[in-house]
């Protein structure tokens, strides 16, 4: 069933979490962003590798943090608020982890997570360049992944200012993961 949205409405996550429809879509500042239908195999391949990497290694060493896949709803709040008709904005990144057990209920994460990755698309590329990371900065995600499909990967990470620094690319080799001392993972076995 396809609900008959306006697009250009403002909605809060009390709305949205009404929307049982086959339609993937987010939230951002109160407005509707369509997600595409499904991604393409290499972008589910990829966020799979990443997802497995990181799971596997952050439950053997750091097991208070938890490492979640989209979809997967996590709520960005302004101002502290916790009431599903105040908050506006909603996203599902692709990968993210969250180490602050608080944050995570049975709907999804309300808060901003430690780390986010998102695998670009043609379609989501700079939705993910522009307005996710603008919103991942302003609330506060430490370490913000943009994962380009055989290219490699772009490491952002939060200042004490509040604003990401200029980002490192990596092209092969060994990726910190920053929010972790000491942990690195392959780009080699996340690319495939």
């Amino acid at each position: 069933m396809e609900l008959s949205l306006d697009l250009n409405k403002r909605y809060t996550y009390a709305d949205y979490y009404t929307w049982w429809d086959n339609t993937r879509r987010e939230l951002l500042h109160g407005l509707i962003k369509l997600m595409s239908p499904a991604p393409t195999a290499q972008h589910q391949e990829i966020t799979g590798n990443l997802y497995g990497e990181l799971r596997y290694t952050v439950k053997k060493h750091k097991g208070k943090c938890k490492v979640f896949i989209a979809p997967f709803d996590v709520r960005l709040p302004k101002n502290g608020e916790k009431e599903d008709a105040l908050i506006d904005t909603v996203v599902q990144p692709d990968v993210c982890i969250v180490c602050d057990p608080a944050k995570i209920d049975r709907r999804g994460c309300l808060g901003a997570p430690d780390f986010i990755a998102e695998v670009q698309s043609l379609s989501t590329s700079k939705y993910d360049l522009s307005e996710k990371f603008a919103l991942y900065e302003a609330s506060g995600v430490r370490e913000y992944w943009v994962v380009f499909p055989s290219e490699g990967v772009q490491v952002f990470l939060l200042q004490p200012d509040g604003k990401y620094d200029e980002g490192t690319v990596y092209e092969t080799g060994k990726v910190p993961v920053h929010i972790f001392d000491g942990l690195e993972i392959n780009l080699e076995e996340i690319m495939g």
